[in-house]
């Protein structure tokens, strides 16, 4: 997967589902827990994500993670190269399989 894949598929479960843990968002995009940390402090670091503490009911701390204005402008920008990788794997997943018939 290509690292901007990664980062737009994080961007984008964060901006619906902000309260996710670090676990539950890589059990739920298949990563590493360190590939997940990983990332999340390079958006941190990039000023594209935000992450602010609150209070849970149980008197423990959580987070929330909150997309700033120029990570939603990157989503975006990231959302139009993901479509457009996967319109060409796709493409080329639709001819190998025309001449994989071709040959039977």
């Amino acid at each position: 997967m290509h690292k901007s894949d990664t980062e737009y598929l994080v961007l984008k479960k964060l901006e619906k589902h902000p309260h996710l843990t670090q676990r539950e968002l890589s059990k739920e995009l298949g990563l590493s827990l360190g590939k997940t940390n990983y990332v999340i402090n390079a958006l941190i670091d990039k000023g594209w994500l935000k992450l602010n503490n609150f209070k849970r009911s149980d008197n423990k701390l959580g987070y929330i993670y909150l997309l700033t204005p120029v990570g939603i402008s990157e989503k975006t920008i990231l959302a139009q190269k993901f479509l457009r990788r996967k319109s060409e794997e796709y493409n080329r997943l639709r001819e190998e399989i025309e001449k994989l018939k071709d040959e039977l």
